[in-house]
């Protein structure tokens, strides 16, 4: 058995040449390209990798300038807010005391003296 393993292993090149998942026809172009095209072609496809980096970088500052927008918007109306609800606690206030059991007890002076 051992001398029937060599003669599989060293079996000539042309029996494995039609196996299975193996190539039979090999393209080869007819376009050369020399190392100024190859550098040319480099130059162009970083150009372009950077146009497109721009573009985006571009929609993404435009994308802030709207979120800060946003969020100014946000920051006066919270101001609003506050100054409204400070309002409105001084008038619930006033409304409250005008209407409490101590004010409808409580009498008109009959005499004011005010000092000079």
């Amino acid at each position: 058995m051992p001398n029937r393993r060599k003669q599989l292993a060293y079996a000539p090149r042309h029996a494995y040449a039609m196996g299975r998942n193996y190539n039979s026809v090999a393209y080869q172009s007819n376009v050369k390209l020399g190392p100024v095209a190859h550098t040319v072609l480099i130059a162009l496809i970083i150009t372009v990798l950077g146009l497109i980096y721009l573009t985006q970088a571009a929609r993404a500052t435009s994308y802030d300038y709207a979120v800060q927008q946003v969020d100014n918007k946000i920051a006066n109306l919270t101001v609003q807010k506050g100054d409204l609800e400070i309002e409105n606690a001084k008038l619930t206030s006033l409304q409250s005391a005008r209407n409490s059991a101590v004010a409808t007890t409580m009498t008109t002076p009959s005499q004011t003296n005010y000092a000079n």
